[in-house]
């Protein structure tokens, strides 16, 4: 049986013992109702792991003390910085928790001219907030001890002409170039992702004056949350870890 692997944004180390946060304590004791002697794996986002032992374990309350320490890298490779214009509903959150079991590095949700989605004030960092989470429960799933970063929301033009070192790239389902005929190597790159209703021509021609290549998937329009995971798997097979 798999360890359940926890998220607690605290530092740790061999024998320190703690009480699990909220999030933590609710779903080892009330979803998984794990008791005293029980194994798990922690995690803090620093790159390594820490297997613990439940001292203590109720519904609102889990006391657990640290084991040891141990290396575990599960980052890919390619930094890959993904820029999502916000997508409605529930595409979003999709985009999100699977583009980081796919290994990204860090995501920022952009506003494009056409970004359907309307959000500001409270709503809107209550929903950063939320995404952060579901990035952090894709690293409890699938392995990851580094937890991407959900940068605060931004208009699409301040952030195409960010500095950057590296290979940025728009997809465009007009584009001359397809992905393998990228250059390598690639070590880091910035993907940018436009709306359901796809980026305005100004957009476009905006993000070619700041270095943005557009490349092509296939023949066919994918949807934005398609299109996303598509790009980073293919990405990740040409200059990561997918193989």
């Amino acid at each position: 049986m798999r360890v359940p692997r926890i998220y607690q944004p605290s530092p740790l180390a061999p024998g320190h013992s703690l009480d699990l946060d909220d999030d933590g304590s609710n779903h080892v004791g009330r979803v998984l109702r794990m008791q005293p002697g029980q194994a798990l794996m922690l995690f803090n986002g620093d790159g390594q792991q820490y297997p613990a032992l439940i001292d203590e374990a109720g519904k609102k309350r889990v006391r657990v003390t640290v084991q040891s320490m141990e290396a575990q890298d599960s980052e890919s490779p390619l930094a890959l910085h993904l820029g999502q214009v916000i997508s409605r509903g529930e595409k979003m959150e999709f985009t999100i928790q699977k583009s980081v079991e796919l290994g990204v590095a860090s995501i920022t949700p952009l506003w494009s001219e056409r970004c359907g989605v309307k959000l500001s004030g409270d709503r809107l960092d209550k929903k950063v907030a939320q995404w952060q989470k579901i990035a952090i429960a894709a690293c409890e799933q699938c392995g990851r001890n580094r937890v991407p970063e959900i940068r605060p929301v931004m208009r699409l033009e301040p952030w195409l002409t960010e500095p950057f070192e590296g290979l940025k790239l728009n997809l465009h389902p007009r584009a001359p170039y397809s992905i393998n005929t990228l250059p390598e190597p690639v070590t880091a790159l910035r993907l940018l992702i436009g709306p359901e209703g796809g980026l305005s021509d100004e957009e476009i021609r905006t993000a070619r004056d700041q270095g943005f290549t557009d490349i092509l998937l296939g023949p066919r329009v994918l949807r934005t949350e398609t299109a996303a995971l598509t790009a980073i798997t293919a990405l990740q097979v040409r200059f990561g870890d997918l193989g």
